[in-house]
């Protein structure tokens, strides 16, 4: 079952350029019953390493704006961290529900954005104004949201720069799978000291991602984006509402801290 995951995970990836950290976390709580700090961490290194097997195509493709990168990265790197210190202090604190609704928001936000933002006409790049140096200031939140959730650097991501840059379809891909990636890496590095990603869970997921990639990456010829994303918004509009479900239906659990919870049982 691990492996199925990120092997279809991946494929999503490759095939779309998004649904790294989107997918991966809500499947982790919902199918597998992983403990959302450890399934954000857990989908944080694995989004780095399913886009570390894609960045260095990107890279040699001179398809990634260093430039627009940097901009985004400027806001993004803080934003990661506000986000992971404020799921450390949910967590600390006990507040499970409070968290898991949290969670269960953001993707319905995520998806209800982008499925909206899929009806929008599509014009000419060069219409497009360059407005990137807005780009720091936008990327604050959604570095919030990835440090928090896992989710948002390759949805939202790629939203900004199709409506604030000039950049060409395959720059925007490049440039928002590298941010996808450093974003990745700086979240998983700033839960890791708490929240250790689980190794065999991580381990076979990485394993069945591989094969995605490599099935991702070829189909992408042959498959049309735009309906296939536009159907990952939907199912994760689906997802988004069943977490805000079962956390609302959820009876509920007394607040207990890190230390109560670590006791051992009298």
């Amino acid at each position: 079952m691990q492996v199925l995951i990120g092997f279809i995970i991946a494929t999503f990836i490759a095939l779309t350029g998004v649904g790294a950290g989107t997918i991966t976390t809500p499947l982790l709580i919902l199918f597998l019953h992983v403990p959302t700090p450890i399934a954000v961490t857990t989908g944080l290194l694995f989004s780095a390493a399913v886009k570390l097997a894609l960045v260095p195509t990107q890279i040699w493709r001179r398809q990634v704006s260093w430039r627009v990168l940097g901009m985004m990265l400027l806001g993004g790197l803080p934003g990661v961290l506000i986000g992971a210190v404020f799921l450390r202090r949910l967590d600390a604190a006990g507040l499970k529900q409070i968290m898991n609704g949290l969670l269960g928001g953001v993707l319905v936000f995520t998806a209800i954005w982008q499925i909206a933002f899929s009806f929008r006409t599509v014009r000419a790049r060069t219409d497009i104004p360059n407005r990137r140096y807005l780009l720091p200031l936008l990327m604050l939140p959604v570095g919030a949201e990835v440090g928090f959730s896992s989710a948002g650097a390759g949805a939202l991501g790629t939203a900004a720069l199709l409506s604030l840059s000039a950049l060409s379809p395959a720059q925007v891909v490049g440039t928002d799978i590298l941010f996808g990636f450093v974003l990745s890496l700086a979240g998983s590095g700033a839960h890791w000291s708490q929240h250790p990603a689980h190794a065999d869970l991580l381990r076979n997921l990485i394993l069945g991602g591989l094969g995605g990639v490599l099935l991702g990456t070829f189909a992408s010829k042959y498959i049309p984006k735009r309906p296939l994303r536009f159907a990952l918004w939907t199912w994760l509009l689906i997802i988004g509402m069943q977490f805000l479900y079962t956390n609302i239906t959820a009876p509920h659990e007394p607040t207990r801290t890190i230390a109560e919870r670590a006791a051992p049982p009298r």
